[in-house]
């Protein structure tokens, strides 16, 4: 997906607001998850997402995302976020995030998720990654649903 970042998407300073780009993640993220599963998929969770250098007004904005590893009923989307000045032709990577989607049947169950077959080293480390992510979470739930108790 690509973005022209306009005013009604930056704050005081001429920065593309957080918000707006955590929205474009999201849809990026739930297009490639869509298409992965072809079925309906809804955001479970947004495990990370970093902001490393500032977007400004009239900066392209290129999101690219991609399936890291799918689970029984839910997947692992990566997005990366680059920017682009089109007026002094130059590009930063300036983003990663991390979601979790489930694909859904028309009652909002949860489905099986397609299976993910890495093929590149770079694939093979992010699958690797995803399940390391996913025990992260699971911990984590498991934690705080004991502390409430």
């Amino acid at each position: 997906m690509t973005h022209l970042v306009l005013p009604n998407d930056t704050n005081q300073l001429g920065n593309l607001l957080g918000g707006r780009l955590m929205h474009w993640i999201d849809i990026a993220a739930a297009l490639t998850s869509m298409k992965h599963a072809a079925r309906v998929c809804v955001t479970a969770s947004v495990d990370e997402i970093s902001f490393n250098e500032p977007i400004k007004l009239g900066h392209m904005v290129h999101l690219r995302s991609v399936i890291t590893r799918s689970f029984r009923t839910s997947m692992e989307v990566k997005v990366d976020v680059w920017r682009e000045d089109p007026l002094n032709d130059s590009k930063a990577h300036t983003s990663s995030a991390y979601l979790t989607f489930v694909g859904i049947d028309q009652y909002g169950k949860p489905l099986p998720a397609p299976p993910v077959e890495p093929e590149s080293d770079e694939e093979k480390l992010l699958y690797e990654e995803a399940a390391i992510r996913r025990e992260a979470r699971l911990r984590y739930r498991e934690q705080i649903r004991a502390r409430r108790g």
